[in-house]
């Protein structure tokens, strides 16, 4: 779980990105910065690190509710954590950064935002993720 939480947190390093680049300029005109090359291959990588993130931590989500039975918060964690699937291998940030620099795209612009809208998502199990990793830790502290 603590490796799945670095890696979640890499996802925080995306969302900025996502946040201060393609959506930003988007909105007023004018991106707030700029992503090259070669440094956008590095943020592309960062990026990669959500899938073993995703498995990982969807293992979690599975477990509560197979041993808790249903509930409201692990499914819904589950679906917005595996939205992303969507966003990775369908409407990419490649696509969302063409559309909001108002170049030509297959896809329709409103799909922009529906990537934008999944990845953001993703921020309630970072957060979570986050708490659970505390949490363990504090049980170890406790219980030696």
């Amino acid at each position: 779980m603590s490796i799945a939480a670095a890696l979640f947190a890499l996802q925080i390093v995306h969302l900025a990105w996502l946040t201060l680049d393609p959506l930003w300029l988007k909105v007023t005109g004018d991106a707030l910065i700029t992503v090259d090359k070669p440094w956008s291959w590095p943020l592309l990588l960062v990026d990669y690190t959500e899938v073993p993130a995703l498995l990982t931590v969807s293992l979690v989500y599975l477990n509560d509710l197979r041993k808790d039975g249903f509930a409201w918060k692990p499914a819904l964690f589950l679906l917005l954590l595996n939205s992303q699937w969507l966003h990775i291998f369908w409407i990419t940030d490649e696509f969302v950064v063409e559309s909001s620099a108002a170049r030509a795209t297959v896809l329709p612009v409103w799909l922009a935002y529906v990537a934008l809208v999944i990845d953001y998502a993703e921020i309630p199990v970072i957060i979570d993720t986050f708490r659970k990793v505390a949490a363990t830790l504090r049980e170890r502290r406790t219980s030696d």
